[in-house]
């Protein structure tokens, strides 16, 4: 009976093949929504800015400048480097013109664009903060959006004060970190 399950899930999951990334992607967005404190709404909003940021940008600015855009509840993080003050302002305010964005936090540095080294490093910073923040038994970590650009990690989510002061020392304390920006909304 065994072996008949066996090979009846085989032929099944080979017939399904061309479906398995959506399921997989629907349940793992699932999951994500179950533990994330945005309304679906919210969530669907964020995706959207962030996209038409990162096409608005593109299309002004192309190879001229490295941005990241990171949009949580509707609350905007912009970072990166970028040539002068002036194309900071003007990224600031296209960001801001968005439909549905709440508040832009321009975080972008008058700099020459961060070389492959630097993000390499800022990516590990990253996984490590989130992987100590899973070890955290304070708080959830699925409640904090960590971005990690330059050696300062900034922190998002909708959280309790407790949860920001546990994730911003986890934060603080994890190597390489040379700064945290608590950009949290409280709900208490």
């Amino acid at each position: 009976m065994r072996i008949v399950s066996l090979l009846l899930l085989t032929l099944l999951a080979g017939s399904l093949q061309g479906c398995f990334p959506v399921v997989a992607a629907g349940v793992g967005a699932g999951v994500m929504m179950a533990q994330d404190r945005r309304t679906s709404g919210a969530y669907v909003e964020d995706e959207a800015i962030e996209t038409k940021a990162f096409d608005r940008i593109g299309k002004i600015y192309k190879d001229k400048v490295h941005v990241n855009v990171t949009s949580f509840n509707r609350n905007v993080l912009i970072s990166g480097e970028v040539p002068s003050e002036t194309v900071k302002a003007e990224i600031g305010k296209l960001v801001a013109g968005i439909e549905n964005v709440r508040n832009v936090n321009n975080e972008l540095a008058v700099s020459g664009v961060s070389s492959l080294t630097s993000r390499s490093s800022d990516s590990l910073v990253t996984s490590d903060v989130k992987l100590r923040f899973v070890q955290d038994k304070r708080f959830n970590a699925d409640h904090v959006k960590v971005i990690t650009e330059n050696g300062t990690v900034f922190l998002m989510g909708i959280v309790k004060h407790a949860e920001a002061d546990a994730a911003t020392e986890v934060a603080s304390t994890t190597g390489g970190v040379q700064r945290v920006v608590r950009l949290f909304e409280y709900l208490d």
